[in-house]
């Protein structure tokens, strides 16, 4: 459920924009009557834990108006959407709003469709920031640069708000794999252009020869094969964004075409006399080495400072491990809808996996992988043995041996506990466990030493010596399974509530055990 503000100085607007809200029952509205009664509550809450995340906010307010308001929202909170309402819109008001960081701007009356419509639009768009912070881009602008990664989201929705305010291209550099075509949709859904269309052209996948054609169109009969009159991409994308992937690989004429556009915003279709102006933004991306090929001359320099006005750069995904874990979440959550499935994460065994492997193929071969796992595995956390056997392999986990070895750790404590006499240790409670093992078949332990010296005090009293032994097996079996309730209870064929009433009973604190070796 999301969070929203709704902020108007009128209480019958406020009324009517949170009653169309509350019927879809998927937002929880507040209210403020005026910009500095919205800044009061925006400001009570605490910024790492968003308490509002969408404000409709009206433009004519006393005190403080709307202008004034979004700008104090977004220097306090940049991740906040802001929506712009008012019963008198002009164009310089409106251009304002968003220059300054509104997602969009209506005018009143609005229909109940056409702002939930509004706020899905912005929802979406902010999704996709959200998921850009993953990718951990770094923004230079003049000479700082500002790098925003999974702890600083802030950092990240700055360095969109910088791009979404200009017009200028964008260069995105960065490995294959690593999310540059994300950054181009996140760049160009939070700008003004945003309700115009995104066009992706990979630059690698065009023939030479149709190069021009692709981009430019061209007129019928303008050469063989030319049986009608087309429309090139620059044209289809019209007030856009055109994404131009790969363009390390683009032929050397239609550097000069591609440049001649930037520089005039005009181009020319094939067999065409008609020059067409094109309001189009480019964003540009490569993991070619753009320096050394204009040393060599495969790219043009000039072409090349036309686009590198704002870059941006994608590390690999081995240079930033500390994000897999919310990659690998995001990528869980999305699985689980597509293939309709509640996976809740993956196994501890399995993230340490997932952590040694260098991943080559950056974020699209661990949305593979994670994919790959989401077909094979039954139980609802990834282990071990729904892993690719390739990652295993690199990382060097025989998976085969990893389980002869727990095996032969749980045969070693299960032929212990039946020394124990009576019913102790019985069936009567039932192996109620967890099947979510959080073991790491993947560490070497020293489980078979089940050896235990019960120490004797004089006295022949079976009941005082069986309980020495239970609480010392119990003590051992927590040592080789660091603390862990479950693994214990299962590998050690104790019933879970068995062993924590002797747990209990004993006075064992199994936090002590945690990570510790016998």
């Amino acid at each position: 459920m999301l969070n929203v503000l709704v902020v108007d100085d009128d209480q019958a607007q406020r009324l009517a924009v949170r009653s169309a809200l509350e019927g879809c029952k998927r937002f929880s509205v507040e209210e403020a009557f005026d910009g500095i009664n919205a800044m009061e509550k925006i400001k009570n809450s605490d910024p790492t834990q968003r308490h509002y995340d969408i404000v409709i906010l009206d433009v004519d307010m006393p005190r403080l108006n709307g202008l004034g308001t979004l700008k104090q929202i977004k220097e306090f909170d940049p991740g906040i959407i802001v929506l712009m309402l008012t019963a008198h819109a002009t164009v310089e008001v409106a251009v304002q709003a968003v220059r300054d960081g509104a997602y969009n701007f209506l005018s009143k009356p609005i229909s109940s469709e056409d702002l939930i419509q509004l706020i899905d639009k912005s929802i979406n768009a902010h999704t996709l920031i959200s998921t850009l912070a993953v990718s951990s881009p770094v923004f230079v602008d003049e000479g700082r640069k500002i790098i925003g990664n999974t702890s600083q989201m802030q950092k990240v929705f700055n360095v969109i708000h910088k791009l979404a305010k200009v017009d200028t291209p964008v260069l995105i550099r960065g490995a294959s794999g690593t999310g540059k075509e994300l950054v181009a949709k996140a760049v160009h859904f939070n700008s003004a252009r945003k309700d115009e269309k995104f066009m992706a052209i990979n630059c690698s996948a065009i023939p030479e020869n149709l190069f021009e054609s692709e981009l430019f169109g061209h007129e019928k009969g303008s050469f063989t094969g030319a049986n009608e009159r087309k429309i090139g991409k620059f044209q289809f994308a019209e007030g856009g964004t055109l994404f131009l992937d790969e363009i390390g690989d683009m032929p050397q004429l239609m550097q000069v075409k591609i440049l001649r556009v930037l520089q005039e915003k005009l181009f020319t279709p094939v067999g065409s006399n008609r020059e067409i102006t094109s309001n189009v933004r480019i964003i540009a991306a490569t993991n070619r080495p753009l320096e050394e090929m204009m040393k060599d001359g495969r790219f043009r320099e000039d072409l090349f400072y036309r686009l590198n006005v704002v870059p941006i750069f994608l590390p690999q995904l081995a240079d930033r491990k500390d994000d897999l874990e919310v990659l690998i979440n995001i990528f869980v959550k999305k699985f689980n809808q597509v293939h309709n499935k509640k996976m809740s994460g993956v196994t501890k065994d399995a993230l340490s996996v997932l952590k040694k492997y260098s991943w080559p193929g950056n974020i699209r071969e661990l949305e593979n992988v994670i994919e790959h796992a989401f077909v094979l595995e039954s139980e609802n956390r990834i282990g071990l043995s729904s892993l690719p056997e390739a990652v295993l392999e690199a990382v060097g986990v025989n998976l085969v041996e990893s389980m002869e070895q727990i095996q032969s750790q749980s045969e070693s404590l299960k032929k212990s506990a039946q020394v124990l006499s009576g019913d102790e240790f019985d069936s009567e409670d039932g192996l109620d466990v967890d099947s979510d093992s959080d073991y790491d078949f993947t560490e070497d332990g020293d489980a078979d030493d089940v050896s235990i010296a019960i120490p004797t005090n004089g006295a022949l009293d079976f009941n005082a010596q069986k309980e020495e032994f239970e609480k010392q097996f119990i003590i051992k079996a927590l040592k080789t399974f660091k603390g862990r309730i479950n693994q214990t209870a299962l590998h050690a064929n104790i019933p879970k509530k068995t062993l924590l009433r002797k747990i209990e009973k004993y006075g064992i604190v199994a936090k002590e055990y945690a990570e510790q070796k016998n």
